[in-house]
C-alpha cells in the first residue's frame, strides 16, 4: 500500500505542475549504518571519534559520501519533503531512519534549530500506514495518543531542523480493509494534496508553544 500511496503522490503532485524526485531507499540499497566511511579523506580525530562532529566538518569541507551528497542535494532543491513509510515499533523503518542520522547531520546544529533551522522555510510531511486501527492511537487507546507517539519524528527531527510540518497523513490499518476502503484511502490522499498549499503546517515552533502552553494551563487550573 505505501508504493500505491506514494505513486498516487507523485501523479497527483506531477498533475499540479510540480517537479516531483522520488528516493526508494531499498531500490536504491541505501546504507543505513552512519560509520567513517560517510566522511572521504579520513576522520579529524580517529582516537576520540564523535561521528557529528566529524560529519559536521566532512560537510563544510566538501568531504561527505557521494550517496549523502546527492540527496542533500534534493532537500536543497525541495519546497516539501514527504516521508512515506510503513510504522514499525512506534517509528520509521530502519532504513529511513538510517537516511535520517546520515542525510541530515549537515543540518544539526545547536546555533541554528526550530524556527531558525537549516530548512527554515521549506515544508515536511509524514505519510504512513499502520497495522491496527485509529482507536488504538488515541488517548484512552492501548498505544496512547498517536500525536505524542510522532513527537519524536516530527518536533526532535524536522522541526529541529527547520522544517515547517504538516499534519501527517495516515492510513489507518489498510491492510486489514477492503479494496474499496483501500481506494478510498488513496483517493483522499490525492484529493488532501490537491489543496495541500490551503493548509497550515502545525510545527510552527512559535505558535505551537503558545497554544500548548496555553492549554497545559488550562488544564492545570
Amino acid at each position: 500500500f505505501n508504493a500505491a500511496a506514494k505513486d498516487a503522490a507523485v501523479a497527483a503532485l506531477t498533475a499540479q505542475g510540480c517537479t516531483v524526485e522520488v528516493s526508494d531507499l531499498y531500490a536504491m540499497k541505501f546504507k543505513a549504518a552512519a560509520t567513517t566511511e560517510d566522511i572521504t579523506g579520513g576522520v579529524k580525530n580517529a582516537e576520540n571519534f564523535c561521528y557529528a562532529k566529524e560529519i559536521k566538518l566532512a560537510s563544510e569541507e566538501g568531504r561527505l559520501a557521494d550517496d549523502i551528497k546527492k540527496e542533500q542535494e534534493k532537500l536543497k532543491e525541495a519546497d516539501l519533503v514527504i516521508f512515506q513509510f510503513p510504522m514499525y515499533w512506534s517509528s520509521v523503518p530502519a532504513i529511513m531512519k538510517g537516511w535520517m542520522d546520515r542525510v541530515l547531520g549537515f543540518a544539526y546544529a545547536q546555533e541554528k534549530r526550530y524556527s531558525e533551522g537549516l530548512f527554515k522555510g521549506k515544508k515536511a510531511m509524514l505519510s504512513f500506514t499502520t497495522d491496527c486501527p485509529e482507536s488504538v492511537y488515541s488517548d484512552t487507546g492501548i498505544n496512547g495518543d498517536i500525536n505524542v507517539t510522532l513527537w519524536p519524528l516530527q518536533n526532535g527531527i524536522l522541526n529541529y531542523c527547520g522544517f515547517q510540518v504538516f499534519d501527517p497523513q495516515i492510513f489507518w490499518d489498510p491492510a486489514t480493509g477492503s479494496p474499496e476502503s483501500r481506494r478510498s484511502m488513496l483517493e483522499g490522499w490525492r484529493t488532501r494534496l490537491q489543496t495541500l498549499g490551503g493548509e497550515v503546517p502545525s510545527y510552527i515552533t512559535e505558535h505551537w508553544l503558545n497554544k500548548n502552553i496555553c492549554n497545559t494551563i488550562e488544564n492545570m487550573s
